[in-house]
């Protein structure tokens, strides 16, 4: 409990108890074994964006999560409008929202949207900064160039037509140029000012590997948030998490032990889940010659060899087997050829066509986290899959387990890379969310470091059906084609397809207004206290 005795130190010294009793102040513990960063592009995923992201720094077009019976979409953000130039489906306008300011007082404008930019994008800006660049060129690897046109108006072109390129530039979160200033144009010293966005809430207080908090922005241009004040905690061990719960330390907790759902609901905590576009996988370093995973009959002979139903019961139910990149039900899952399931004689036939058997085992080594943003439970779920994968196909799986910071910037280099811990696959969870990500994750022009296709698995009739997608403009024909891609995405197997988060958390009975989006992401300006 030495943690949470920490925790509850902490946040005495934060807020003193008579403001506690007079104010609506959220306290959150989240998976993270950090703060994510505070200049306005925050690490640790999308832990980071959920909860250090959007709700202090904007971007251009953002999430509608007003419909949690559909999965999020976008609407008008910072930007009121967007169009695709007709003429040259390439260059993309984004009219600018009129009368907004960050926080430090600074206006927006389109010189504001260039300077940010030109810090991801402009290795020799003056305000480069390598490590929001890195997480942003992963995410959004199409960008070609970009302008202003006026003051109010900015042009974006990207490398080939993309039908969803407003989609990526949700991902492009924008800070003030004058926070950067005062800090002396230096990135490192940014976070004790601290950085200012155009959110609802602003960064009050910033203690590193601590806390993070912030207070409602009375001046934001929409909806103003309910809350006083948030408390960001990070609480990476799922038993601290609970305890800090329990004893009244936090109002609300990320991924709750599964093993505690229920004792939580009978002592009136509200346990929240809900379908998102999750799935929690092995990214296979199929592109790396010289590991046993870049042949495909290995690939797909491990998706028979585990048994996915005992790890939903590992996770008492907060999660649904995954047998492709979409769930099964989903319109666009496609015919694929493989239906994967437990199947023993199925998957040792496949690895014995590959090589492997009893006189020459199959062994692999998986880089795994201990935490991180959308990671479950880690450690158990990983020693699961070992011993599935030892008793049904006599497969040895050794695992490197490090940072969840460090295995996110693994999956940014080429898997033959030094970062890539010599591993023949990363457990990443990762998301479904926008029609851009299938082709992020799997593309084969999106080779990291470039994008995000961290396997580097390249396929022939993948490449097509999205080269295709990427600029159908006909709804029916999108369908047809993404059926076709993802039942590639099953055969190819360039995953180990285990399962799709239910995205469960815990609250305090007096948390009011949060309803569980069809997202990674949340709207933190509707939640309220009692």
């Amino acid at each position: 409990m030495t943690f949470a005795r920490f925790t509850l130190a902490a946040l005495l010294a934060a807020l003193p108890l008579a403001a506690q009793a007079q104010q609506k102040v959220l306290r959150i513990a989240m998976t993270a074994s950090d703060v994510p960063t505070t200049t306005g592009m925050p690490n640790n995923g999308f832990e980071g964006m959920r909860f250090l992201g959007y709700p202090v720094f904007e971007p251009l077009v953002a999430w509608d999560h007003s419909n949690p019976s559909r999965l999020s979409d976008i609407k008008p953000g910072l930007a009121e409008s967007w169009t695709q130039d007709p003429a040259d489906p390439k260059k993309w306008v984004f009219r600018l929202r009129r009368g907004i300011a960050f926080h430090d007082g600074a206006a927006f404008n389109a010189d504001a949207v260039i300077w940010n930019l030109d810090r991801f994008f402009r290795n020799d800006s003056p305000q480069f900064d390598p490590a929001g660049s890195a997480i942003t060129r992963g995410r959004i690897p199409v960008l070609a160039s970009y302008r202003k046109i006026d003051d109010m108006t900015v042009e974006m072109e990207t490398t080939r037509p993309v039908s969803y390129w407003p989609y990526l530039t949700a991902y492009v979160l924008l800070t003030s140029p004058q926070s950067f200033e005062a800090a002396g144009r230096d990135w490192g010293k940014v976070p004790a000012l601290p950085a200012a966005g155009t959110g609802p809430f602003k960064i009050s207080r910033f203690v590193p590997r601590q806390q993070v908090e912030f207070v409602r922005n009375d001046a934001y241009w929409g909806e103003k948030a309910k809350l006083d004040r948030v408390l960001l905690l990070p609480v990476p061990e799922a038993n601290s998490r609970l305890a800090a719960l329990r004893s009244g330390q936090v109002d609300w907790i990320e991924v709750p032990p599964p093993d505690a759902i229920a004792s939580l609901k009978a002592a009136g905590f509200a346990v929240v889940t809900g379908s998102y576009p999750h799935i929690w996988p092995w990214v296979f370093a199929a592109g790396r010659p010289d590991s046993p995973v870049a042949d495909e009959r290995v690939r797909q002979g491990l998706n028979y060899c585990i048994d996915r139903a005992e790890m939903v019961a590992l996770l008492n139910g907060t999660a649904e087997p995954a047998v492709g990149y979409l769930k099964a039900n989903d319109p666009n899952f496609g015919s694929p050829q493989n239906r994967y399931g437990l199947d023993p004689t199925k998957g040792k036939a496949l690895l014995a066509a590959a090589g492997y058997g009893p006189q020459k085992p199959l062994s692999l080594k998986i880089g795994i986290s201990n935490s991180g943003s959308g990671q479950m439970l880690p450690l158990p779920m990983n020693e699961l899959l070992q011993a599935q994968l030892l008793q049904h196909c006599g497969v040895k799986i050794s695992f490197d387990v490090v940072e969840w910071n460090t295995l996110l910037a693994g999956l940014r280099y080429e898997p033959g890379q030094p970062q890539w811990l010599g591993a023949d696959a990363l457990n990443i969870s990762l998301h479904s969310s926008d029609p851009s990500a299938m082709g992020r994750w799997f593309f084969s022009p999106n080779f990291t470091p470039k994008g995000s296709n961290a396997g580097h698995w390249k396929d022939a009739a993948f490449d097509a059906a999205f080269t295709a997608l990427e600029t159908e403009t006909d709804a029916a024909k999108r369908d047809a084609l993404t059926r076709t891609a993802q039942a590639r995405l099953v055969d190819g197997a360039p995953w180990l397809w285990v399962v799709h988060d239910l995205n469960p958390r815990a609250m305090s009975k007096r948390v009011t207004g949060f309803v569980s989006p069809q997202s990674w992401f949340i709207d933190l300006s509707r939640v309220d206290l009692q």
